[in-house]
């Protein structure tokens, strides 16, 4: 029973991280204008958001969330301006030199903590932990259900964003980036930037209601 119900989880939060959002356009863009272990560090940065999230919702603050609808629309409006300005610094930089060769532990730092607080920042991230965990957990989990599911979901959703940086990381990749820089840099910070826009709206326009 418990196996079935770690499994229904990691397919649903599986699907959420193959589905393209802010995180993926972060560690994807990472990836191609930088080092092959910067990149990583981004995919590391999302799955460490990805525990917090397991955690939480295990303990039971997905379900609050979910009845709480004042604290989600604070979180959707204030994570929409952060992806906002995420997009506007990745618009601006579109183009600039980018570091290759040695990554010091301060760009590692600032690259997982970016990744962290944009998965973190991602009102459809905190929308399918909150209602799978929700709905799918028993009203009394086992304690192996309870340590099971949040590394589970972790490691599901760390291994896929260390797949995309494995492979954006290549050589070929790194050849069209090279070529395309500003025209990527801009559609993905003009991306991450709608997104963050269409997130803060949406949380306004419910609000005003």
């Amino acid at each position: 029973m418990d196996l079935a119900i770690v499994a229904t989880i990691c397919g649903v939060i599986a699907l959420g991280a193959i589905s393209p959002g802010p995180s993926f356009i972060m560690v994807a863009q990472t990836a191609l204008s930088s080092t092959p272990a910067r990149g990583r560090t981004a995919a590391l940065g999302v799955g460490a958001a990805s525990l917090i999230f397991s955690v939480a919702a295990t303990l039971g603050l997905g379900a609050v969330m979910l009845y709480a609808e004042w604290l989600f629309i604070v979180l959707k409006i204030a994570g929409g301006g952060y992806l906002v300005y995420l997009g506007i610094r990745m618009w601006l930089a579109a183009g600039t030199e980018r570091p290759h060769g040695h990554v010091t532990p301060q760009g590692g730092r600032r690259t997982f903590a970016t990744a962290l607080l944009t998965q973190l920042s991602n009102p459809k991230a905190i929308i399918v932990y909150s209602s799978v965990f929700a709905s799918v957990l028993p009203r009394e989990p086992s304690l192996t259900l309870l340590i099971a599911v949040p590394l589970a979901t972790t490691l599901v959703e760390t291994a896929w964003y260390l797949i995309v940086a494995t492979l954006l990381s290549r050589t070929r990749p790194q050849h069209v980036y090279e070529r395309w820089t500003k025209a990527i840099d801009r559609i993905a910070g003009a991306a991450l930037g709608g997104l963050g826009t269409y997130f803060a709206i949406d949380g306004i326009r419910t609000v005003a209601r």
